[in-house]
């Protein structure tokens, strides 16, 4: 085993963009035949994870440090276990406390098979954030190279962590210390299937450790219908031995359906005893007997913390344009839940019981603003889905409570009311008080804050792991510049959010920033970086297309306002027609790939 003397590198949030390793697919004719590559587990070199009783049996660091095996347990992180993050399905080592678990990166070739748009790592650094370059190479004789960056495991950033543990053993006793573990992915040639993955070198100074590795699959037969982000980790009800009524508006339909449940940011795994789903008559009242959900061919599931969880498909016939009943049955008392913050609808809570199957409303007798832990909806077959990556504007913030007002819903009507080009599901990623380049919410822990991390942050989770994704529409930076941050920071952040998308093959429209004279942040100054921002987005050139919403919102008399017709009345938010205003502005056709 490798020891070395080192001086830790600094915490701080790291750029996402070295964390998903934006290397360009080349392609070139296979190198001569090295080792002959290995299944992951058999190159193992290190052990990560001891007993509390026993810290000495594992070594993570080359300092006698390493991770709790009763934290990971209680996070829902046990040995041989399945987890599903961020699209990508990864498997926990199946060894035990104490066993090797992971591998040193230094060039070993590694055994992996499939077809998908991106490899998929679960990584830790060790000694500081750790970096090297690596090669895939195909089934066809081509290979391409990646960049993989582990985060430090004690000082990584928390808002992009997979899993944070409480405590770092040490020989010296244990240490209540937060450690981390990471779930990277890298962009590869889509399709093409994949014969081997070599890692990177040793780079000579921190380790770069891979605990486990796979190719995430394109979704096909699928369209993301609708979709919420994880805006913050909060305290809820508490709920115990409740069902929870989430009430959700579909933009496409189809023949098939499944959900998506997200234990995003949790320190805990959360267990659902069943789920249905249904179309809503009304309130908590479905239309006819919700359908039973399954996962994995049984009723209910877990969902470890930082996971997350898809049901199976159902032949289930989903309306377009209609809200649907999604209800899970919560066995154990939940306190805590990530949660989407500003719903614009109303939800519902029932009393005691596994509820989830009633048609009936009369059991549901609480209601809810919040979409806690439910993150998509998908239908089977359609051309794919446009991914609405946004603030509280595009979250419907001061539109009409519960009448589907929000602009993401406009555009999703107006797809569906053309032939032209496709009707792609449209996907609301937008989040209250979200920044491009800060985090609002810090990734980690119980927070009455739910702006969200960045959208640097959450631009893998929320927008290349969502369901056929083909085009992405960023509308950001107003909470920026209204808190401080300048047009230099803020475009080098939507430039960052442009190259990433463009190297997972999406197309990428950016929106300018509307204006918002009149309301208390949004000073000269504010108005100044705003317009500096707006002048990049129409002529850097980094976007395929632009959404030009300030030029549809502003007073043409007073171009640092919103003219008075379209305010909702802060002078920041647009009301229903000015939200309908911008979706009618958008040429469709700009949204095809």
């Amino acid at each position: 085993m490798r020891r070395r003397t080192w001086t830790r590198v600094g915490g701080g949030l790291a750029t996402l963009a070295v964390l998903t390793g934006l290397a360009p697919v080349a392609t070139a004719q296979s190198a001569p035949h090295g080792p002959e590559p290995l299944p992951l587990e058999r190159l193992f070199d290190n052990r990560a994870v001891s007993d509390d009783a026993r810290p000495g049996d594992a070594d993570f660091d080359g300092s006698g440090g390493s991770l709790s095996a009763r934290d990971l347990d209680a996070a829902g992180w046990t040995p041989g276990r399945s987890l599903a993050v961020d699209g990508a399905r990864l498997t926990w080592p199946r060894a035990h406390a104490g066993e090797a678990d992971n591998v040193r990166a230094d060039g070993q070739p590694v055994r992996l098979r499939g077809r998908g748009d991106a490899l998929a790592f679960l990584v830790a650094g060790t000694g500081g954030e750790a970096s090297g370059t690596g090669t895939v190479r195909y089934r066809d004789g081509s290979r391409g190279t990646y960049r993989l960056t582990a985060p430090d495991w004690r000082s990584g950033p928390l808002a992009t962590k997979a899993v944070a543990l409480p405590h770092v053993n040490t020989p010296g006793g244990q240490l209540a210390e937060r450690s981390r573990l990471y779930v990277v992915t890298v962009p590869v040639a889509r399709g093409r299937e994949i014969a081997s993955v070599t890692l990177p070198k040793d780079p000579g100074g921190p380790d770069l450790h891979v605990f486990s590795l796979s190719v995430r699959q394109i979704t096909k037969g699928w369209t993301g219908s609708w979709s919420a982000s994880t805006a913050g980790y909060t305290a809820v009800g508490p709920w115990a031995d409740r069902t929870v009524r989430l009430v959700v508006h579909t933009s496409t339909g189809g023949p098939r359906v499944r959900i998506r449940l997200d234990n995003t940011f949790a320190s805990a795994p959360v267990r659902i005893g069943s789920a249905t789903v249904a179309v809503q008559e009304s309130g908590a009242g479905a239309r006819g007997e919700p359908v039973p959900l399954s996962f994995r061919g049984k009723s209910g599931t877990q969902v470890p913390a930082g996971a997350q969880a898809l049901s199976d498909p159902l032949d289930f016939d989903v309306p377009q344009d209609t809200n649907l009943l999604v209800s899970f049955h919560l066995p154990e008392t939940v306190t805590t839940a990530p949660v989407h913050s500003q719903a614009i609808q109303r939800s519902y809570v029932s009393g005691p019981g596994d509820h989830a199957a009633d048609g009936s409303p009369a059991a549901y007798t609480s209601t809810i603003t919040t979409w806690p832990l439910l993150t998509g909806v998908d239908v089977g077959g359609g051309p794919g889905s446009v991914v609405l990556l946004g603030d509280s504007i595009t979250d419907g913030v001061k539109s009409t409570q519960d009448a589907n007002h929000r602009w993401p819903n406009v555009l999703a009507t107006r797809l569906l009311q053309q032939d032209d080009v496709p009707r792609f599901g449209v996907l609301n990623q937008g989040i209250s008080a979200n920044r491009v380049v800060a985090d609002r919410y810090p990734g980690d822990g119980v927070s009455t804050d739910t702006g969200g991390v960045s959208a640097l942050h959450r631009l893998d989770r929320d927008v290349f792991a969502q369901t056929s994704a083909r085009t992405v529409v960023v509308f950001e930076g107003v909470n920026d510049v209204r808190w401080g941050a300048s047009a230099d920071q803020v475009t080098a952040g939507l430039r960052e959010i442009a190259e990433r998308a463009h190297a997972r093959g999406l197309r990428v429209l950016a929106a300018t920033i509307a204006p918002c004279e009149g309301e208390s942040l949004c000073t000269a100054a504010a108005d100044a970086q705003r317009v500096a921002v707006n002048t990049y987005i129409r002529e850097g050139g980094d976007f395929d297309a632009v959404l030009d919403f300030d030029a549809v919102l502003r007073d043409p008399s007073r171009p640092a306002r919103i003219l008075a017709a379209y305010d909702s009345g802060d002078h920041l938010h647009p009301g229903d027609a000015g939200l309908a205003a911008m979706a009618e502005s958008v040429d469709l056709r700009e949204l095809v790939p």
